[in-house]
């Protein structure tokens, strides 16, 4: 056993707590997230009596990893009590001045624990981490008041990012503010194509088993990118100069704006740096010198008011003639560049939280690894 490692199993225990008197009717689920999330199941007319009641404070796990790909679903409950299905399993720290429950909740947090679940997971039909292989689990434990400085750290910075994404919420808000000032107050008529505009332009994805065209240095956005920030900074994947030569995307400068057409279709997302696309969106651009932000905040409009129409329908893809069958009102160039000039600032400021917030991930990330040294 490594140095100063300790087995989980001697400061966790099992909780079989049974919702028998159905005095919680609170049902959660536990996502790859690593969070409690609101159940999917249709509980009416369920006898709830069997569900296992989970405690502020316990954890719950579902066993079964082979439906999740790489990651195991395991969370802590911060929230109020709730009940959760008997497939899951509740456990909780049996000494909290031993081991803090939310430094626990850190190593869990970690994909390195992720890979060691997926790996140790046993069975022919359905793959299971066990309560026996948790309990073998190793990790390192240092005194409580070492664990509570790393957890108070942790929560530092997820304070700050999430203080830094509000910021970028209400930036978008005075922008959307800004363009119905400028644009809608006075209800213009829809008269003309969203195309006439803005010019649709394409992308494309070379060969995925030629290892020269990727793994580069180049950006290659694709919807998986689509982040809760307005701007791209980074992508899953990164194309070659020659696997870029060999595509049909060519290298979009920063502020073009992307828009989703399958998979999750109408997402929009500014590119931060210069980064190439998939075929799965489309990039925009304006035409007759329309500038960025305003393609930006008009597209926004547009694909809200798209969604509208559709009642709540889901759109299963956008196609070229969607944007060109669908009407707008005609926007006055001179308009459009003073609203860029007003919002440029704000952009600008929303980019820079954007970066901050990535560099406080990677902070954490750095952290989470750390506690695999110590």
């Amino acid at each position: 056993m490594k140095e100063r490692y300790r087995l989980l199993g001697d400061f966790i225990q099992p909780v079989d707590e049974r919702n028998k008197e159905l005095k919680v009717d609170y049902l959660l689920g536990v996502s790859i997230s690593k969070q409690f999330i609101p159940s999917i199941a249709n509980i009416v007319g369920t006898d709830l009596s069997n569900y296992k009641i989970v405690r502020t404070g316990q954890f719950a796990y579902g066993p079964v990893t082979s439906r999740n790909g790489e990651k195991i679903s395991i969370a802590l409950l911060r929230d109020k009590d709730c009940i959760i299905s008997s497939s899951y399993t509740v456990f909780e720290v049996v000494n909290k001045n031993e081991l803090d429950s939310e430094y626990l909740m850190l190593w869990f947090s970690r994909p390195e624990f992720d890979r060691y679940a997926r790996y140790m997971s046993h069975g022919s039909v359905r793959e299971i981490f066990d309560w026996d292989e948790l309990c073998k689990v190793e990790l390192p434990v240092p005194s409580i008041d070492k664990q509570r400085s790393i957890v108070r750290a942790y929560q530092n910075i997820t304070e700050r990012i999430e203080l830094k994404r509000r910021i970028n919420d209400n930036l978008i808000d005075i922008t959307d503010t800004i363009f119905f000032k400028v644009f809608l107050e006075n209800n213009p008529a829809a008269t003309i194509s969203f195309t006439d505009i803005v010019q649709l332009m394409g992308g494309g994805t070379p060969k995925t088993d030629e290892d020269s065209f990727w793994n580069g240095k180049i950006l290659f956005f694709t919807p998986k990118d689509i982040s809760h920030s307005p701007f791209c900074i980074g992508t899953e994947k990164h194309l070659t100069n020659e696997g870029l030569n060999n595509c049909s995307s060519r290298l979009y400068p920063p502020y073009t704006t992307f828009v989703t057409c399958r998979g999750t279709v109408g997402n929009l997302a500014l590119a931060g740096v210069p980064m190439a696309m998939n075929q799965s969106c489309y990039a925009l651009k304006g035409k007759n010198d329309f500038p960025a932000l305003f393609v930006f905040s008009f597209t926004r409009y547009v694909i809200a008011t798209m969604k509208k129409k559709a009642s709540g329908a889901v759109f299963s893809a956008l196609v070229t003639r969607d944007f060109e069958m669908e009407k707008v009102f005609e926007p006055n160039l001179k308009d459009a560049i003073l609203f860029e000039k007003r919002v440029k600032p704000l952009f600008t400021q929303i980019l820079a939280n954007t970066n901050e917030i990535q560099q406080l991930l990677d902070l954490q990330n750095a952290l989470l690894t750390l506690l695999s040294s110590r």
